[in-house]
């Protein structure tokens, strides 16, 4: 008690410490404080809350890691999705036998594959997911999502339309475009999209090279399970929706997916 009268008692007498003294005292104790806080401060700011590194690069579950281009007001993954799992680590069902493909449809079972049933065909296109799949919400990687179709439109809208949107994102060339078509493409944007084609109710693997095709996260609320997806294709500038209403397989097939970020 002695010592707390000593120390700030302006008035007493007998304080033997000088004005300047009890300053760099009270410095001593408050400076720690401050950066305590100021650690803890930064330490909640810098949270991680998605799977992007400093750099921008995205990585999935299985590590593919992803780079991103920003069009207008969105940012989208540049490279069709590869992943194997779900955000929360779960694995997603390989399938590759044509029958058990189908039987996903009826069992509103989630899967994927490779074009072709063929691993080597992911560096270039990505899987193909059927809506099962997409519809769990946890495909893409955090902090992204599977695009609505409203979010596609406002990229079409965006480059001017669906009648030439396509050929500001198609990749340039025929490495991946089937020859002699593709001649329209720019890739203005940097979205680099490659055709990977797709996979039917039944199992059976098209237009590989010819066409490019992605989900989106709508459903048309028409008929069961009907939902929307766009379509590029080798021979013209076009991006488009569809949604196939009444169409039973538009949900069974198996497209491509292009992540967005939230």
């Amino acid at each position: 008690m002695r010592r707390y009268k000593i120390l700030f008692n302006k008035h007493s007498g007998n304080n033997p410490l000088k004005k300047s003294d009890m300053k760099k005292k009270n410095r001593f104790w408050i400076s720690p404080l401050i950066i305590i806080m100021g650690l803890l401060f930064l330490a909640g700011f810098c949270q991680k809350e998605d799977d992007d590194d400093a750099s921008g690069a995205i990585t999935d579950k299985d590590g593919n890691v992803y780079t991103s281009v920003t069009i207008g007001t969105q940012v989208w993954m540049v490279g069709n999705l590869k992943t194997t799992k779900y955000n929360d680590g779960t694995d997603i069902p390989l399938v590759n036998i044509d029958e058990a493909w189908t039987d996903l449809a009826y069992n509103d079972t989630e899967g994927y594959c490779w074009y072709d049933n063929n691993a080597a065909n992911k560096a270039d296109y990505g899987a193909l997911y059927n809506w099962y799949a997409v519809k769990t919400g946890k495909l893409c990687p955090t902090g992204w999502h599977v695009p609505s179709h409203d979010e596609w439109t406002t990229l079409a809208n965006y480059l001017g339309g669906e009648d030439v949107a396509g050929a500001k994102l198609k990749e340039t060339g025929n490495s991946h475009w089937i020859a002699p078509f593709n001649v329209d493409a720019t890739n203005e944007t940097g979205f680099s999209a490659r055709p990977g084609g797709y996979r039917d109710l039944y199992g059976l693997f098209h237009w590989i090279g010819e066409r490019g095709i992605w989900w989106t996260s709508t459903e048309t609320g028409v008929a069961y399970n009907d939902v929307w997806y766009w379509c590029m294709y080798a021979g013209t500038s076009s991006l488009v929706g569809f949604d196939d209403t009444g169409n039973y397989s538009v949900s069974s097939s198996g497209h491509a997916v292009r992540c967005v970020k939230d």
